[in-house]
């Protein structure tokens, strides 16, 4: 299916008269300058949704660009889209192609960033995307502990920190289940703790943290358990609490 989008996506650029070349792309306007994938992101992307298609073709197209060109820009622009004034983007469509992308054995940088920086740190949307892309089949995750589905889950998760601990501890205790997450979960916490917009509560935390089957050298594992028991929420909320953590477990 992936294969399919982005083929579709440069047959899209063609008719934009944008090709790839060797070392990267040119348009028929100006043949001669090179351009990197992240020009055509800035350039191009968001003409996608100004075609004459139905609005699930057009969040089709715009991740065969993503597939494409691999720029975070193309997920700014499905996003703008999304809250434009026309209508938001249908949420079906929107939502499977970040979940597909997460279970892709390719790299997804792209696509966890985006959840990371735009739909988690909102949080005016980071309870609708934390569940679209995880928390809404968690159990099922975890039951059927298929390869890519799990995929997605160590991803989600990873990226997860600026999620409300609200919106998220039952999707942690549920990956708990399975040791295959764990190392998932870990960085979950830390990313928690340190995120500039992280949330968790510190006595939960550390109740899930001491519940991990984790190597006993897990790089910031002493630490984090430290500052978690001092009852510290956030890196940024309590300047100096890790630098006290690591001359504490030096």
């Amino acid at each position: 299916m992936e294969r399919q989008v982005e083929e579709a996506a440069r047959r899209w650029l063609a008719d934009q008269g944008v090709s790839q070349v060797r070392d990267g792309w040119v348009s028929d306007e100006e043949p001669d300058v090179l351009l990197t994938a992240n020009q055509v992101a800035h350039y191009w992307a968001g003409d996608v949704f100004a075609e004459d298609l139905h609005a699930a073709d057009q969040v089709r197209l715009a991740f065969g660009l993503l597939d494409l060109l691999d720029e975070y820009w193309v997920t700014c622009e499905i996003r703008f889209a999304n809250e434009s004034a026309e209508a938001p983007l249908p949420a079906d469509v929107l939502w499977d192609g970040y979940r597909q992308r997460l279970e892709a054995g390719r790299e997804a940088e792209a696509v966890t960033y985006s959840l990371w920086v735009d739909w988690f740190e909102d949080h005016g949307t980071s309870a609708t995307a934390f569940a679209e892309v995880l928390g809404n089949d968690i159990d099922r995750v975890v039951a059927e502990r298929s390869e890519a589905p799990l995929r997605r889950a160590r991803r989600v998760l990873e990226c997860s920190g600026p999620v409300r601990w609200t919106v998220k501890e039952l999707t942690y205790r549920t990956a708990m289940g399975l040791p295959d997450l764990h190392s998932a979960v870990f960085h979950g916490l830390l990313a928690s703790f340190h995120d500039v917009y992280g949330d968790l509560e510190p006595a939960a935390a550390r109740a899930l943290l001491d519940q991990l089957d984790l190597p006993t050298n897990t790089q910031h594992l002493a630490e984090l358990r430290h500052v978690l028991a001092a009852g510290y929420e956030n890196h940024f909320r309590s300047p100096g609490a890790w630098d006290d953590a690591v001359r504490s477990c030096s």
